[in-house]
């Protein structure tokens, strides 16, 4: 027997028995998928992270009050150590700083006529809109005039203003914040939503406003915040920037012993969310790819009841002539054509899976030809391997004893 007539045997013998053949696949086919889809939407989140990364900027250092890994229930229960002063020596005593923002931030009921919406309100500087990367849609954003006379006017986020205002202009309208009313002078555009934080449903207001007339936080050094934002000139000062800052820090709050505030780095934070996204990824491909060692088991479970099924035709084969090779190769060809079938439907439903998520989530997952030829190939594999020890057993098949128990 040659290859082509080999082939065509083991199709014929497939599509005999449809039904069997169908529900031996279904294992390959799962774990096709699973693979395909884990890799795809694992490309998907690491991207995402990266974008929600980049959104606030690469080359950002973030400062917040407090040792580092301390837990805090709320913004509100943040030590008092970093101020506006503090910001302000670190833009004009580290060289390779680009722009400070001092935050200090807020959850509020933002009302406005009969409506009322839980939003979240930055008390901030001028610099606040470049460094955190904001643009304007309508009106204007806050100046230092506004800063140094408390001025009672507010920035809206797009969503927020949506929602006050629906398509009317909400530039020169009063709103209240927790019973304080604000005159609206600008609307940003557009930003989303970024680590769980919908800047979008967000509102800015001068920072001395916020402090005295919003929260009422009050410190003994100062005007106390709950960030600073650093934007650097160049990503490659960053790590010299961020020891220059820690060190202008210690000096300023007379440090002697542990910190009493934390900086952390944007560009070190997005390589560790991607080792954290990477590992989930593989983690989740290799529980799903033991669908595929499932599969292989299934494929040589149905492919051993077939030799038992077909001790009669093996018997007549080898009686007239049918050497062992060619009854090995037979079952060989029919493992591996239902493991390779199972593969190919696999990658159909794995991108189908990929191209919904891609739709309805955010996580842009991608395709990836590399994890398709991959899969595809191992499903094969896996179809070779476990079809080995079936078709040798049918090979080694004595032909008189096979006819004599047929």
């Amino acid at each position: 027997m040659n290859f082509i007539e080999s082939v065509k045997m083991a199709g014929q013998t497939l599509v005999a028995n449809k039904t069997r053949s169908s529900l031996t696949m279904i294992g390959m086919i799962v774990g096709n998928a699973s693979v395909i889809a884990m890799i795809g939407i694992g490309e998907g989140a690491q991207k995402f992270v990266a974008g929600q990364v980049q959104s606030l900027g690469t080359n950002v250092l973030i400062v917040r009050p407090g040792v580092p890994n301390a837990r805090r229930s709320s913004i509100a229960s943040a030590p008092q150590t970093l101020i506006v002063e503090d910001g302000k020596a670190i833009a004009s005593q580290v060289p390779s700083v680009q722009g400070v923002s001092a935050e200090l931030n807020s959850s509020e009921i933002v009302r406005y006529s009969n409506k009322n919406v839980s939003s979240l309100i930055f008390g901030t500087i001028p610099e606040f809109v470049t460094v955190r990367n904001f643009e304007m849609a309508k009106g204007r954003f806050l100046t230092e005039l506004d800063v140094r006379q408390n001025n009672q006017v507010v920035v809206l986020g797009s969503e927020l203003a949506e929602k006050l205002f629906d398509n009317a202009n909400p530039l020169g309208e009063q709103i209240r914040i927790k019973n304080v009313s604000m005159k609206v002078i600008g609307v940003f555009a557009s930003k989303g939503t970024s680590f769980g934080t919908n800047y979008d449903n967000s509102a800015v207001v001068p920072i001395a406003t916020m402090a005295n007339r919003i929260v009422g936080r009050k410190s003994p050094y100062g005007l106390a915040v709950t960030s600073l934002f650093i934007s650097i000139q160049d990503e490659s000062k960053m790590d010299a920037a961020q020891f220059q800052v820690e060190n202008l820090l210690r000096l300023r709050h007379k440090i002697t012993t542990e910190d009493d505030f934390t900086v952390r780095n944007q560009k070190d934070l997005m390589a560790t969310m991607d080792s954290i996204s990477g590992a989930l990824t593989l983690m989740l491909t290799a529980v799903a790819s033991i669908s595929l060692l499932v599969g292989g088991i299934g494929i040589m479970n149905i492919m051993l009841v077939s030799v038992s099924e077909r001790t009669q035709e093996i018997g007549l084969r080898k009686a007239i002539g049918a050497s062992q090779h060619d009854i090995l190769f037979q079952f060989i060809i029919e493992a591996v054509f239902l493991s390779a079938a199972g593969g190919i439907v696999g990658t159909c439903v794995g991108v189908g899976g990929i191209l919904l998520v891609g739709n309805f989530t955010p996580l842009q997952a991608g395709i990836s030809p590399v994890a398709i030829a991959l899969a595809v190939s191992v499903s094969g594999t896996v179809g070779l391997f476990f079809g080995v020890v079936p078709a040798r057993q049918a090979s080694k098949l004595d032909p008189i004893a096979a006819l004599r128990s047929a």
